[in-house]
């Protein structure tokens, strides 16, 4: 087992007065949790005039999510408000019938039986990223995590929009992303005061700017779509357009259509950037853990880029995305308005109290994991024996809101990391200390400064033969 703890924000061993958490929240929302969190099976507050579920079991998390979801469908006010100006009523925070009528619009264009289509684009983007860092000389410094976002807005636009981004939109996208996910309140305080929907929430100006900047590339793309279309209509956007809903026969509209864009190119842009970006900070870290990573590639691979069919037989690379997924998990707070009187683990919950489920907490749960703070992805091999239940491990959210993207994502990241790291080690700058930040999403600070080297030797196969001990007690 790698005996490297990744860092985290500080947790509190007193339990914090409710404007001291609102206070840290609004600066980053894990700096406010305390440490009796990480064990708690459930666990109900009020948080100024707002009554608080907290699921963190694999029974509650199903009741929450699963079992009872009608009752929790809506999206928790803070989500709400903060992502509105962004993809209005799009499929993440829409509701009822919109989100069913969209689901079943969206699901089938990204669905895991396309992922042939989208491969060829994640493998020759990632292999173009690995030519410009092969021109750059030994050591040379980079912000990773403006790399990986740069990576992945390009891989999003090639594999789902068609069309090549292009270096300078490529920028106007990533820094709006970037400056929106900066800027936005994670905190929504006058729904915590008890205040209604219709109440007008202040919004930094910024966020205005870092929408018109999203928006309007994201226009250009589906204006590019409407001007010259797809004859092969290979393409979401062309699918998008055409699509029409299997029930109804309705088509979306120009807003709705937007909306489900910008959702897409957030969640496989943003996200994915973020979880890249801590396996290079985590491999940095783990040497052997790194070591393995490479003599699995080079044993499957040699000196051959990875094709589609390969992700099944790299198996270590998939547990290090996984176990960085565990730890960083993308969306670290799940949070749910519940929508009429309800029932978990045998407490009441009336209408209108917040449900959450934290991944964060979830994922280091002392009574689910061994070692929960630990990197150590030999965790997720299948010789080592089942993971803790489903609904111990939403990294990608799970029930019917479960994120629709997640195998695109979880393949992306898997042959982005084989690409790269192929050629390439990454070393953390020297000084600079990462703390997760999260308001959007979970990002490792504003920047991640490393410094690209080559692999100069392929470490040996023999490398793989001894396995590790699994904190579960199997062989």
């Amino acid at each position: 087992m790698s005996d490297y703890v990744p860092p985290y924000p500080h947790r509190w061993t007193e339990e914090l007065s409710p404007w001291k958490r609102v206070r840290l929240a609004r600066r980053n929302v894990l700096a406010a949790l305390e440490d009796g969190l990480f064990e708690v099976d459930h666990i109900s507050r009020r948080i100024l005039l707002k009554n608080l579920f907290l699921c963190n079991s694999p029974e509650t998390v199903q009741e929450a999510f699963g079992t009872k979801y009608t009752s929790f469908e809506r999206k928790s006010p803070t989500m709400r408000h903060m992502l509105e100006p962004l993809i209005g009523d799009g499929l993440f925070i829409s509701e009822g019938e919109t989100w069913r009528r969209r689901r079943r619009i969206v699901a089938p264009v990204i669905h895991v039986s396309r992922l042939s289509e989208f491969a060829p684009a994640m493998i020759d983007t990632t292999r173009e990223m690995a030519d410009r860092w092969g021109e750059l000389p030994e050591g040379a410094p980079v912000d990773v995590l403006s790399q990986m976002a740069q990576l992945t807005a390009e891989i999003i636009c090639r594999a789902i929009f068609g069309r090549q981004l292009g270096a300078e939109r490529t920028r106007e996208v990533v820094d709006g992303f970037s400056e929106f996910s900066r800027v936005v309140s994670s905190i929504d305080l006058p729904s915590l005061l008890g205040l209604p929907d219709w109440v007008p929430r202040f919004r930094h100006f910024a966020v205005a700017r870092s929408v018109r900047r999203i928006h309007r590339v994201i226009d250009e793309i589906v204006a590019g779509y409407r001007d010259r279309p797809d004859p092969a209509n290979t393409s979401v956007v062309g699918r998008l357009i055409d699509a029409r809903d299997e029930e109804t026969g309705e088509t979306l509209s120009a807003d709705a259509l937007r909306n489900e864009a910008v959702v897409i190119f957030m969640a496989g842009h943003e996200t994915t950037a973020n979880t890249l970006s801590f396996v290079w900070f985590l491999l940095s870290q783990a040497p052997d853990v790194e070591a393995r990573l490479h003599a699995e590639l080079d044993a499957v691979l040699g000196d051959r880029p990875p094709a589609l069919a390969d992700v099944a037989k790299l198996v270590y690379t998939r547990a290090i995305v996984e176990e960085t997924l565990r730890l960083y998990p993308p969306i670290p707070i799940l949070a749910r308005e519940a929508t009429r009187d309800e029932t978990i683990a045998g407490e009441m919950v009336p209408k209108g109290s917040m449900v959450m489920v934290i991944p964060w907490l979830l994922h280091r749960n002392r009574k689910l994991w061994e070692k929960p703070d630990h990197f150590w992805p030999e965790r997720f091999l299948p010789e080592n024996g089942p993971t803790p239940s489903k609904w111990a491990y939403v990294p990608f959210s799970i029930g019917p809101r479960v994120c629709a993207g997640m195998a695109f994502g979880l393949t992306e990241s898997i042959l982005s990391v084989a690409i790269l790291a192929q050629q390439f080690r990454l070393r953390l700058a020297t000084g600079h200390t990462v703390e997760p930040v999260c308001r959007v999403s979970l990002r490792p600070g504003e920047t991640l400064p490393m410094t690209i080297n080559r692999r100069r030797a392929a470490p040996s196969v023999a490398a793989m033969a001894a396995p590790a001990a699994c904190p579960f007690g199997h062989a």
